[in-house]
């Protein structure tokens, strides 16, 4: 089956685009709209398959232990974008087709970087924003590198944007927590929407790990050392029993169901509510099939189910559990370092310091001097 190429023009998917966030259009534009949203996106499908062969060539010379997985965006997200931001229109949207490169630490980031603005390269990079040199408020730290796709081979695609997203592990993990809890609340955290409590929680999080990697810190802690930032974790940690909660959540590997088929695509589907993850894999030439499944998944989700869907490619299961934990539910690696976190926290020498100027300091007997300190 051939891949889908553009059929539509620029201003019929913007005019897609304005009808699906429009609270007045009429039942049969909307399904209209859906439809082509649908085709656009599939239509990025060709484009991030070759970036990414691109993609894992330049790693092998960087990190050979690196994630590599690309998703198309999904619909709910896109719409949520398109009304946060009203001077967005569809066909400019950057991150409709998105690949994902996460490395072991911030200098292999920056040696990844460097080698896609050094090399000789058709397509065109538009535009960088560096959230690990000026994080986002919320916590958010990665490199987002955009390119306007340019193949001389398949011109078809060209002017199609990808966006791709090079983080480190502990970066990752914050982000996966982000959206794993915010599943589970049923709050959007991730778009900042949300308790005041947890945003906060993140925010100081994403700065306590910004110090573990002597990167920038997150604006609004810049003012606290590292000791005051775990602290700080420390005790919202104990207020909102945050590890106790994502512990539970963590979907068992009997409750993983894959068809038995090879497939160069996944389309998994959470169920949260019964934590349950179904994995559909569809070979590289079934995109298109795969796609009209992701719509259909989606539909389910618009008609009330409980469910989490994306459509994804990062090689073996295990692969695909490494890329996109938050669709498994795994939190495990942002559960280890916030422990660790604490761990600073309690250890005798760490309560002695953070004592304010003039209070009086505690016995070091090994009992009491391992017990949390509550304010």
């Amino acid at each position: 089956m051939p891949w889908p190429t553009p059929q539509l023009s620029r201003n019929q998917v913007n005019r897609a685009g304005a009808i699906l966030v429009s609270d007045s259009a009429p039942a049969e534009e909307i399904v209209r709209a859906h439809f082509v949203l649908g085709h656009w996106r599939a239509c990025h499908g060709y484009p991030i398959n070759t970036f990414q062969a691109t993609l894992r060539t330049k790693l092998k010379r960087v990190d050979g232990d690196a994630i590599v997985a690309q998703r198309l965006k999904r619909t709910p997200s896109i719409i949520s974008k398109l009304k946060r931001f009203d001077s967005m229109q569809l066909a400019r949207m950057q991150d409709i087709g998105g690949l994902r490169a996460v490395v072991s630490s911030v200098a292999r980031v920056r040696r990844l970087e460097r080698d896609y603005e050094n090399s000789h390269f058709e397509h065109e990079l538009v535009s960088r924003k560096d959230y690990i040199t000026k994080p986002k408020p919320d916590g958010y730290r990665s490199v987002h590198l955009v390119f306007r796709y340019k193949n001389k081979r398949a011109p078809a695609y060209n002017g199609l944007l990808l966006e791709l997203q090079v983080r480190t592990k502990l970066q990752h993990a914050w982000a996966t927590a982000v959206e794993t809890m915010g599943t589970f609340l049923g709050q959007a955290l991730k778009a900042r929407e949300g308790e005041q409590r947890w945003l906060r929680f993140f925010e100081v999080v994403g700065s306590a790990f910004a110090h573990l990697e002597k990167s920038p810190l997150v604006p609004g802690y810049v003012d606290l050392d590292q000791r005051r930032t775990f602290s700080e974790v420390a005790n919202a940690e104990s207020q909102l029993r945050v590890l106790d909660k994502l512990g539970g959540f963590s979907v068992a590997v009997g409750a993983i169901t894959t068809e038995k088929r090879p497939g160069s695509y996944h389309l998994v589907i959470l169920d949260s509510q019964n934590k349950k993850v179904q994995i559909r894999p569809y070979a590289k030439a079934a995109l298109e099939e795969a796609t009209a499944a992701y719509t259909e998944a989606e539909n389910r989700v618009k008609r009330g189910e409980p469910l989490e869907v994306v459509l994804v490619s990062a090689g073996p299961i295990e692969s695909l559990r490494r890329a996109y934990p938050n669709y498994f539910l795994d939190t495990d690696d942002f559960i280890r370092k916030v422990r660790q976190v604490i761990r600073e926290v309690e250890r005798p020498e760490a309560n002695t310091a953070l004592l304010p100027m003039g209070a009086p300091r505690q016995s070091r007997s090994p009992r009491r001097s391992r017990g949390r300190t509550h304010k």
